[in-house]
């Protein structure tokens, strides 16, 4: 990770204390006026701080999944069979096009980063909040619990977008950076599960504890732990929600997938049956976890054209589900058809139509028929994995699970051929976002450890 990304904060206070001992100098009263929108480093200190440092580490992550068009939804999204681009920069429709590179920089830099940024931001905040707030106090434990749980979250997704060998490097409170060692995919989950298994010691209430539940449950999944998974997410309500708040007041609130897909010239676009292997999510009638209208819009490339527009996020300030009580039936439903007979299939799909039944507000029509083969199950799973979770940046992990977990080639699950809206260009075989060329100032860093999913 750049050391200058990480230091952003340590480094402004620093600034900021220099730029104090000056004025201290100066005698011209004008220069003695008090900057009131920057914060002096010893206003970080005691429990007021640790509350700023707690919301600033929380809108960090906000910004990281779903605030910009380059976030983690969008560029998982852009990367699986959910997003393509309508852009001609080539960070973007590189990623579209399954052909990473170190160098790219760009929108390939800002996921990382800003993952990063939140992740380091996140561990400041649980040491300040461990420092100064009430170990006695619940409402100081369930706000201690939360940062743990993203810090956890934060940890997976790195884990289901990236190739393996992310390190997790830091800076102290003392502003000295430490840089972290190479991780395996399994040692990123791990670290996960430990830092919500934290914040499950901690919590007294039920919005915190089901947060962590479907979070780790979410991350036992990636590791392949099925049986553990659903034990994990037991008693999480089905109409149980987590979001993230977006608003119109700063451009670092506002939703990024809406910036990114909705309005006249975007840089990208929700797409259906991309590279003949994505699903066909644009379905006549929409499919309500679905929604979306044809129109007449024009992508940022100026020649895509009639782009279709998701209307699940359609104002600025939509919010957005990190985590709830459908994705927690979603996993209980998995891990019960690994048992492979066709009474755990039965099981499985009685499982999903409950779900159909219940997880809108009007139900959706049941499926037809139970699978009578694992390959159809584990089809008609992942496909309502896919609809139930779109745009929530889950499918392009499940993606790589669908070959890592299940042996599915590659070639059958990701888009191949050319690409729709650059038909000049053809797919090419990423399966994981490479770590960017930045990492290499991390002298224990020599590139990723492998590109496997």
């Amino acid at each position: 990770m750049r050391t200058h990304i990480l230091a952003r904060r340590a480094r402004r206070l620093a600034v900021m204390t220099g730029a104090a001992l000056a004025m201290v100098a100066c005698s011209s009263k004008i220069l003695e006026v008090e900057t009131p929108d920057v914060l002096s480093a010893s206003a970080l200190g005691g429990s007021l701080g640790a509350t700023t440092l707690r919301n600033g580490a929380l809108q960090d992550f906000t910004v990281a999944f779903s605030g910009t068009i380059d976030g983690f939804v969008m560029s998982t999204g852009n990367m699986g069979d959910e997003i393509q681009t309508s852009d001609t920069f080539a960070d973007r429709y590189f990623t579209d096009g399954r052909r990473q590179t170190e160098i790219l920089g760009g929108a390939t830099n800002t996921m990382y980063n800003s993952l990063h940024l939140a992740r380091s931001d996140l561990g400041a905040a649980i040491r300040a909040w461990t420092a100064t707030k009430s170990a006695t106090n619940a409402a100081a434990k369930d706000s201690l619990s939360e940062l743990y749980t993203m810090r956890g979250v934060t940890e997976n997704l790195f884990a289901e977008a990236y190739c393996s060998g992310v390190p997790f490097s830091n800076v102290t409170d003392a502003g000295e950076f430490e840089f972290g060692t190479p991780l395996t995919t399994a040692q990123m989950l791990s670290r996960s599960v430990a830092s919500i298994d934290s914040a499950l010691t901690l919590v007294t209430g039920n919005n915190f504890k089901f947060f962590a539940q479907v979070s780790k449950g979410r991350a036992l999944l990636n590791a392949g732990s099925y049986a553990a998974a659903a034990t994990a997410v037991a008693g999480v309500p089905t109409n149980y929600k987590y979001t993230l708040f977006h608003s119109v007041a700063t451009g670092r609130q506002q939703n990024g997938i809406y910036n990114g897909t909705f309005v006249a010239g975007s840089r990208y676009t929700v797409g259906t049956r991309e590279g003949t292997n994505g699903l066909d999510y644009l379905t006549t009638p929409a499919d309500p976890r679905v929604p979306w209208t044809p129109s007449t819009r024009t992508g940022f490339d100026g020649t895509s054209r009639n782009l279709p527009v998701e209307q699940k996020y359609p104002a600025q300030g939509s919010s957005v589900v990190l985590a709830d009580g459908i994705e927690a039936r979603l996993i209980e439903a998995e891990a019960r058809v690994q048992g492979g007979a066709q009474a755990d299939r039965d099981a499985m799909f009685a499982l999903l139509n409950t779900l159909r039944a219940t997880g809108l507000a009007t139900a959706i029509a049941p499926l037809a028929a139970s699978p009578t083969s694992q390959t159809a199950a584990v089809d008609m799973l992942f496909k309502e994995r896919a609809f139930w979770l779109w745009l929530t940046g889950h499918r392009f992990g499940d993606m790589r699970r669908l070959i890592r977990q299940y042996g599915r080639a590659a070639n059958t699950v990701f888009p191949i051929g050319n690409l729709a809206l650059r038909p000049s260009d053809s797919y090419g075989t990423d399966v994981t976002f490479i770590i960017p060329f930045p990492e290499r100032n991390n002298p224990l860093f020599n590139g990723c450890l492998d590109r496997n999913p």
